[in-house]
């Protein structure tokens, strides 16, 4: 959800009530609940959250927008991400130059010609992060933290 001060990131597992709430003039991230969202936000669905980039212009929020199943591990399925969008924090470019402004353009778009090449993967429930063999080597403990907290 897109409001003019935040992004609300709402997870759509059943059940799940928490929403992921990510400031857009302080950049702070917290958790909230779904009815805090206002009414009046923009929704739109993502796959996921690639991570933010500083440019010029500001912060970028960049999400996965499109995403493809190529395959499983252990029946775990991994994606493909293979569409983005590049969210600016800021509301206005009216603060900028028109030398900056240009920078800012050729940033954005050596940034998408980066995520239009393949190899952006991603599981939801499997830990892309580790090789089998490590993860066959960890302790329990670690096998049961969730994939945020590893």
């Amino acid at each position: 959800h897109i409001t003019p001060e935040k992004f609300y990131v709402e997870a759509c597992d059943d059940g799940a009530d928490d929403v992921l709430g990510i400031d857009r003039v302080s950049t702070e991230v917290t958790l909230t609940v779904k009815k805090d969202v206002p009414p009046s936000a923009v929704t739109r669905p993502i796959f996921g959250i690639l991570g933010t980039i500083r440019l010029v212009a500001g912060t970028y929020l960049i999400v996965i927008t499109k995403k493809k199943k190529v395959g499983e591990i252990f029946s775990h399925a991994i994606w493909k991400a293979t569409d983005f969008d590049i969210l600016s924090y800021k509301k206005t470019m009216l603060h900028l130059t028109d030398i900056q402004l240009q920078d800012n353009k050729v940033f954005l778009s050596m940034l998408n010609h980066v995520l239009s090449v393949d190899g952006f993967y991603f599981s939801t429930t499997y830990d892309l992060t580790h090789t089998l063999q490590r993860l066959a080597n960890t302790s329990p403990e670690f096998q049961e933290m969730s994939l945020l907290e590893r």
